[in-house]
């Protein structure tokens, strides 16, 4: 055995110790599985309860192929999975137990190196922030996007055409008959959101951050290439512990700035500012919620997906994918920030083409000149808030209007459609106690649905206000991640209805048009505070303790930093 690998600490000698390791590991394994070769565990999310993820085990087997012939040994190693449209009551609250979950498994388990393999929403973010914290060389195997499905000859985008044909239910223009009909073909096969919802932006954000084989990400979950794909990071990953590169020194501030501009490029979910924030904290990374505005506000919208555009995830990988898009803002990218693979990102941009423009377009010929995540500050955002210009209606970024306050998501549910309610399209809908202590956890609420009397009418969206965060695949002039959230004192909780709110993106403000004095006077609501969470016991009290702001990641303020991977003592 390899004296300095890791595995050796388990594996190495002739003592008790070691025999135990090695007999109770020897259950098919051959003697020179221990004769110092490379072990390494591939991270595994699979889950029947992870509809997105259910095809992992299948793409786990490549990735076992790829390391066995590159001379390694590979361990499944199943980890914590989060479902996005199953659990309840959001898979953000679960985030950080994942990377804690399976940091310390890496830890304590006898790996040499790791293979990250997810494709939901918060299981790439998990992976990443486990990888970052417990500091073994790591690469990110996205599970894929799925294949397109239509309905009437029209294609669904995965998430967003569900919002869009629920508004239209409410709305009286679809029928509840034909929206149900929609159900069996939005979901076409295996794979995640065919949108770029925060599924695939993780995906893209991952291979800009240069921890995925560069090319990877976006590959359709059943195309063939993503299996080839799956056996070249099992090969990749034994070079990557031959070569000691492990996550502090590839990722750098370069690479989070290079993760920032792709964001912008491809038009991604808001869902990557708080992984990203949650990462770099991970790693002691200096990045702030500013990075975003001034990196990314500046970035042309390139990709032409759902979202913000028309096309999905099929389109933009025939189309030429990631590296076909940051080609156009080469210039743009830190050309030092390296990838997995050992050369700079900005290297493998080289022999990458548009092959149809309408799904990528030429850098001149942007869907936005300036589209990326704008960061807002003002009365109600005091450490930042967050929109998407590229999903929001460009008449509301500059916008007036009186609030509608709802203390509560089931306050929002039981009077949104109140047909006597006091709304028109110019108001703003205000829904707060969503942040991560509020609710907990962040749940993706911020586009709450339009009220049904003003849809009626054709109204399709309006200014929205939350504090916490929306679905990646969801649209509409929403902000949200406002800091401090209501259940932390925010300035949110004090908001009346009635109060003149200003919104100006270009400006960057955000600003609720009364005099300082009576906000000093106000007290919060009695309602918002009964919805507050008040968990006795468990995660949730533990993750209510701890939890940081979305400025800065809502990671739990004892995991911010690396521990290493020694382990302190022996078990026998």
């Amino acid at each position: 055995m390899t004296a300095d690998r890791r595995s050796s600490q388990w594996y190495a000698g002739t003592d008790r110790n070691a025999y135990i390791h090695r007999a109770w590991m020897r259950r098919g394994l051959p003697s020179h599985a221990f004769d110092g070769r490379p072990h390494i565990a591939i991270a595994n999310t699979a889950s029947d309860l992870t509809p997105c993820n259910s095809h992992l085990d299948e793409v786990a087997e490549s990735v076992k192929q790829g390391i066995w012939e590159a001379g390694g040994v590979p361990m499944n190693l199943p980890v914590v999975s989060l479902g996005e449209t199953l659990v309840r009551p959001t898979a953000m609250l679960w985030r950080n137990m994942a990377a804690m979950a399976t940091e310390e498994m890496l830890r304590a388990n006898p790996i040499d190196g790791v293979v990250l393999l997810g494709g939901c929403d918060k299981t790439i973010p998990s992976l990443l922030m486990a990888a970052a914290s417990v500091d073994l060389p790591a690469v990110v195997l996205p599970g894929g996007p799925m294949l397109t499905g239509t309905f009437r000859g029209v294609p669904l985008g995965c998430g967003t055409d569900v919002w869009r044909l629920s508004e239209e239910v409410r709305a009286g223009t679809l029928s509840e008959q034909a929206f149900l009909r929609s159900e069996s073909s939005m979901i076409r096969s295996r794979g995640h959101c065919n949108t770029m919802g925060t599924a695939s932006t993780m995906a893209c954000v991952a291979e800009a951050l240069g921890t995925t084989v560069p090319g990877l990400a976006g590959t359709p979950a059943p195309d063939s290439r993503l299996l080839e794909g799956a056996h070249e990071t099992g090969r990749l990953a034994v070079e990557l512990v031959e070569r000691d590169l492990r996550p502090s020194a590839l990722l750098t501030r370069g690479s989070f700035l290079n993760a920032i501009v792709a964001l912008a490029a491809v038009g991604g979910s808001t869902n990557a500012v708080v992984h990203l924030l949650a990462i770099a904290g991970r790693l002691g990374v200096e990045l702030s919620l500013d990075d975003f505005d001034r990196t990314g506000a500046g970035v042309p919208l390139l990709v032409d997906l759902q979202p913000a555009g028309r096309h999905l995830m099929e389109d933009f990988h025939r189309a030429g994918g990631l590296l076909a898009a940051l080609r156009e803002v080469r210039d743009l990218l830190d050309p030092d920030a390296l990838t997995v693979t050992g050369r700079p990102l900005a290297d493998h941009l080289d022999e990458a083409r548009i092959w149809d423009e309408t799904v990528i377009r030429p850098r001149d010929q942007p869907l936005q000149e300036a589209a990326g995540i704008a960061v807002l500050y003002g009365d109600l955002a005091p450490s930042g808030a967050v929109i998407k210009p590229a999903a929001a209606s460009p008449e509301l970024m500059r916008h007036r209007g009186r609030a509608l306050v709802f203390d509560s998501i089931e306050d929002m549910h039981a009077r949104i459609d109140d047909p006597d309610l006091d709304v028109d399209a110019s108001s703003v809908l205000v829904l707060r106690g969503c942040g991560p202590k509020g609710y907990p956890g962040m749940p993706e609420v911020a586009n709450l649905p339009l009220p049904a009397k003003l849809l009626e009418r054709g109204v399709r969206d309006m200014v929205r206000i939350c504090d916490g965060r929306m679905s990646g695949t969801a649209y509409g002039t929403v902000v949200l991640h406002v800091a401090p959230e209501a259940a932390a004192g925010g300035p949110l909780g004090l908001v009346r209805t009635g109060d003149p709110i200003v919104l100006d993106v270009e400006a960057r403000r955000l600003d609720l048009d009364i005099p300082p004095e009576d906000l000093a006077r106000r007290q919060p609501s009695e309602a918002m505070r009964e919805a507050f969470a008040a968990p006795s016991r468990g995660w949730e009290r533990l993750y209510v303790d701890h939890v940081m702001q979305a400025n800065r990641g809502a990671d739990l303020d004892f995991l911010v930093g690396s521990s290493g991977d020694a382990v302190a003592r022996e078990s026998h």
